[in-house]
């Protein structure tokens, strides 16, 4: 038999070596995980009744009659996350409000509350899904678990005698696990394959301790969708790293080898849903982003930048400008071109 070489044999000793070191082995990667970090740039997307409400933390009390997006356009959504060099799109299907944008079966604290937007008819999970489909974007959406978000110190403080959502309808309170699992069942079952779940506030201290067992209810549903817990640090605990970036300024180290994802707002202040930007502090620099989507991709994360639509439901301003110049300097140096298939 041939003798192997020098190099072949210290290949071969290196899991034996990484083990007496005490390391720990790469972890074995999906398809649809190896598939996502060549993802690298896509549309965060706040949009709910806090938009029309002036707050990132609406507490679910707020008047539904505020939300009246006549302009409302998905494709337009779409159309500008394209023309950036996005792959993918993440839209907030249910944030703190409790307000899923939909209807769903479940609870009457969903879409059909905003009367003013298609005589409480509207759809907009659908409007969305086939608006990225149809241009070739990948689909993400986004569902926040319970946890505190409406109190005195949020301005958002339940009215007398009623009781705090915690981010979920009425019909949550005593099984926030049971209805929640029945709600993301809708939405996985009702809009087709889904590529991206992203669920915020995994670890809260309401639902944590079941997590693997929604996370595993939510597999058997959709097993080739990336389901990603907001700031898990750990592939035991989500499909891939993730970085919000406004919380804590980090990132994946250099050398990162694992699927990740760092998401950030376009808006300055750790500003999810629209403002209206008067200033040019209001924003972030596009120079700034640019060069944080590009640093981004030489650590193999993709970078999720929020771009939130307008009262009118469509992305504009400032904002849409801003965007349109982070793509430019993107195109312009080196990229953050999706990988090829």
């Amino acid at each position: 038999m041939p003798r192997p070489n020098a190099a072949f044999l210290m290949l071969a000793l290196l899991p034996g070596l990484a083990a007496l070191r005490g390391a720990t082995p790469a972890p074995a990667l999906s398809p649809e995980q190896r598939d996502f970090m060549g993802w690298k740039f896509g549309m965060f997307i706040h949009f709910n009744l806090a938009t029309f409400a002036g707050t990132d933390w609406a507490g679910g009390y707020e008047d539904p009659g505020l939300f009246d997006p006549r302009k409302l356009d998905c494709g337009q959504w779409a159309d500008a996350a394209k023309e950036a060099g996005m792959t993918y799109a993440v839209l907030t299907v249910k944030h703190t409000e409790g307000i899923a944008l939909y209807d769903s079966a479940l609870t009457g604290h969903d879409i059909t509350l905003f009367r003013n937007f298609r005589n409480g008819r509207g759809d907009i999970v659908r409007e969305f899904v086939d608006a990225c489909r149809s241009r070739g974007l990948k689909v993400g959406l986004y569902y926040c678990f319970p946890g505190d978000y409406s109190d005195v110190g949020h301005g958002n403080a339940p009215p007398p005698n009623m009781p705090n959502l915690h981010g979920l309808p009425a019909e949550a309170a005593g099984d926030y696990v049971g209805f929640m699992k029945r709600q993301l069942a809708e939405i996985l079952t009702n809009y087709g394959a889904i590529d991206l779940l992203w669920i915020d506030q995994y670890a809260n201290p309401y639902t944590a301790d079941r997590w693997p067992e929604i996370r595993a209810y939510l597999k058997s549903l959709q097993p080739h969708c990336i389901i990603l817990a907001n700031n898990a640090r750990t592939l035991a605990d989500s499909d891939a790293l993730s970085y919000e970036y406004p919380w804590k300024s980090e990132l994946p180290p250099p050398g990162n080898a694992l699927p990740a994802e760092v998401c950030d707002t376009i808006q300055s202040g750790a500003r999810w849903f629209w403002r209206a930007a008067i200033q040019p502090a209001d924003l972030q620099p596009a120079a700034d982003l640019a060069a944080r989507a590009r640093e981004c991709s030489q650590r193999n994360a993709n970078y999720l930048l929020d771009v939130p639509p307008d009262r009118d439901g469509l992305i504009s301003g400032p904002q849409q400008s801003r965007l349109q110049e982070v793509g430019a300097l993107l195109r312009a140096g080196p990229g953050v071109a999706a990988s090829p298939k």
